[in-house]
């Protein structure tokens, strides 16, 4: 039975709590409302800042981040994911493994130590039997615009890959359809073979008209981290300009006429070479059209009768604008869509040109929508979230879902991770981690020091993550006795490398690395203690649930996603910390002001320099929560169910 974004929010969150704690009383919306105008008084300041050159590159993602929440807490129906077993057992810290960690070799100090191959391991494959099977066999089909490893941005391709594994071991066919990007590793691709030629309808404007032409497109077929992809390239020669260049966004071609001919290809192949799927499953603004072509074209013209469809907003910081002109690169009239119960962008009404946005399109022909937690999905609808777009997905609640996502427990799985020096798992990990935060302390040319706390942030150093923040959590922790490393790359890295070669250079507790390496942040989780993550807005995040897989405390901000996977160790909800009960799962702050920071900062510090047997014990523990995609794709499930009801 499908549930409404109430209902989901309490079967998500508590899905995969062990023990669930009491949900903390939420905002009002007008608080909400209050608190949003303040997040856009702090970008305004931000932007002033950014030269002319950057504000252009990042115009868009600050438009859209002025509309995003500043707070939320559970609702009043929500119940936490954050894993709540109670046991007043302190931890045995003494090592059962065979593994001598002291036996660690050091790296050389102030190397790029982790560009040095550590050793080779054998990931775990997913356990299919582990996985419910359901005996409604469905066959779900994704669009996507990314899939990690092979063609990932950001967390869509994490999220993709993680869903599509998941659904698939519960006996379910799942294939994922992508752009054959010219910029992808093929080897990467197992069984890669040409499947296929098919002639997709494309339109172009000729003598002020709409002409159609048939683009031939070739068909690619093969497997990617445990996924059946099918890959689509466009081969007519006036056409290959289509997704070409060295990037996946953002290389020699037109976006929204990129993804538009995706969206029709991968329908024109949907209906050619296979039955019609159970589940067409859409990403993002990039795929939302196909929703609106499948219902309008091929279902309308008795093809593919038997698809639902489900659109999952990963974030709203794109509504996918486009002129009725730029559409008729799907092969469609435009003007077809320009109606402000389709498709139509009301904000442009009277504007030259008017626009659609194609991820409303999306939210309203889809049968279902999912956003990526159940706090999210509440500050979409109630705290402004989404901006204009609320008005639509409050009008489509019924449909509405937010849904948590999980992480990849196979390449997050310190227990065989190759870009470690040793594996550990809950019962090793005192010894191991005090060992591995010596091993990038060394590396890093820090102090060595096993009593000072290593905090870091991992994190794209744009607004949205509180870069405001992160700044001042730096000059905190080295004037509080800590060690503080940043690891990340984005708009706002200017400032923060101006402090690396400034007043932080060669200081013996701060390391600002303004590059991103995976190598290095699996490292940093598996050798910290505490893990920053001050967004000012936050979907769903991957990064604390990383931290913690890895024995590393979160400490965040309430929004989003944080909010539904951390609980404060001090809060009633989450236990004291002097009472030595294992409730909460990290710290967690309001608001957005560096004071507020400083509480949950001064908090933590204290309780690992004053109760080290209890944090040790807070390690073990937060390393045994679940943060896979089974809870997950069990929800996807039964929205895909609901969705052919």
């Amino acid at each position: 039975m499908c549930q409404s974004v109430s209902e989901t929010t309490t079967t998500a969150a508590t899905s995969t709590a062990t023990t669930s704690a009491a949900a903390p009383s939420q905002k009002s919306n007008e608080a909400l409302k209050k608190e949003n105008e303040t997040l856009r008084r702090i970008i305004s300041s931000m932007l002033k800042k950014v030269d002319k050159q950057t504000l252009a590159e990042v115009k868009q993602e600050l438009l859209s981040i002025a509309t995003a929440t500043a707070e939320s807490l559970d609702s009043a129906t929500s119940t936490t994911t954050a894993t709540t077993t109670t046991t007043t057992e302190a931890p045995t810290t003494t090592s059962t493994a065979a593994f001598d960690y002291a036996s660690i070799a050091m790296p050389e100090p102030n190397t790029e130590f982790w560009k040095v191959p550590l050793r080779s391991v054998t990931a775990a494959p997913p356990d299919s039997n582990a996985s419910p099977q359901d005996t409604d066999r469905m066959h779900v089909v994704h669009i996507t615009a990314e899939l990690a490893p092979l063609a990932k941005v950001g967390g869509l391709g994490d999220v993709v890959t993680g869903l599509a594994r998941a659904v698939a071991q519960r006996g379910h066919i799942v294939e994922t359809i992508l752009p054959f990007y010219e910029c992808i590793d093929k080897a990467q691709i197992e069984n890669l073979r040409h499947e296929c030629d098919i002639d997709v309808p494309k339109g172009f404007q000729f003598d002020g008209k709409l002409s159609i032409e048939n683009v031939k497109t070739s068909i690619h077929r093969g497997t990617i981290a445990g996924c059946e992809v099918i890959l689509i390239r466009p081969e007519s020669q006036n056409s290959q300009h289509i997704f070409k260049g060295g990037a996946i966004y953002g290389g020699g071609y037109n976006e929204i006429e990129a993804y538009l001919y995706l969206c029709r290809s991968a329908l024109e192949y949907l209906k050619t070479y296979q039955n019609s799927p159970s589940i067409i499953h859409l990403h993002e603004w990039q795929t939302s059209a196909a929703s609106m072509l499948y219902w309008d074209v091929y279902h309308e013209e008795g093809l593919l009768q038997d698809a639902r469809v489900v659109l999952t907003i990963h974030n709203m910081d794109n509504p996918g604008e486009c002129r009725a002109e730029e559409f008729e690169a799907s092969g469609i009239s435009g003007e077809t869509y320009m109606d402000i119960d389709k498709a139509m962008d009301e904000r442009t009404i009277g504007h030259n040109p008017e626009r659609m946005s194609l991820l409303k399109g999306g939210i309203i022909y889809s049968n279902a929508v999912t956003t990526v937690s159940p706090s999210y999905a509440r500050e979409t609808l109630e705290g402004g979230a989404a901006g204009w777009l609320g008005t639509i997905l409050a009008a489509n609640r019924e449909k509405y879902h937010g849904i948590l996502n999980g992480i990849d427990t196979v390449l997050w799985d310190p227990a065989r991770d190759a870009n470690l020096p040793c594996d550990f798992t809950e019962e090793t990990c005192i010894e191991a981690k005090a060992a591995l935060k010596k091993y990038v302390q060394t590396g890093l040319g820090l102090e060595v020091n096993p009593d000072k706390p290593l905090i870091i942030c991992v994190s794209r150093l744009v607004p949205q993550k509180g870069l405001h923040l992160i700044r001042h959590a730096i000059d905190r922790t080295a004037e509080w006795g800590g060690q503080f490393v940043l690891l990340g790359s984005g708009h706002g890295g200017g400032d923060f490398q101006g402090l690396a070669e400034g007043e932080y250079k060669d200081h013996p507790d701060i390391r600002l690395l303004i590059m991103y390496n995976e190598t290095l942040s699996h490292l940093l989780f598996a050798a910290s203690d505490i893990t920053l993550v001050p967004s000012l807005f936050e979907p769903c995040g991957l990064t604390q649930m990383c931290a913690m897989r890895y024995g590393s405390l979160p400490l965040v901000r309430r929004t989003g996603g944080l909010a539904d996977t951390v609980v404060d160790v001090d809060s009633k909800e989450g236990g004291n910390a002097g009472s030595d009960q294992l409730f909460g799962n990290g710290y967690v702050f309001d608001g957005v002001s560096e004071g507020e920071l400083d509480g949950a900062l001064r908090r933590a510090l204290d309780a690992f320099k004053g109760r080290r047997g209890w944090w040790s014990s807070m390690q073990q523990k937060v390393m045994g929560l679940d943060w896979s995609w089974s809870q997950p794709a069990a929800g996807y499930v039964d929205v895909y169910r609901a969705a052919r009801k």
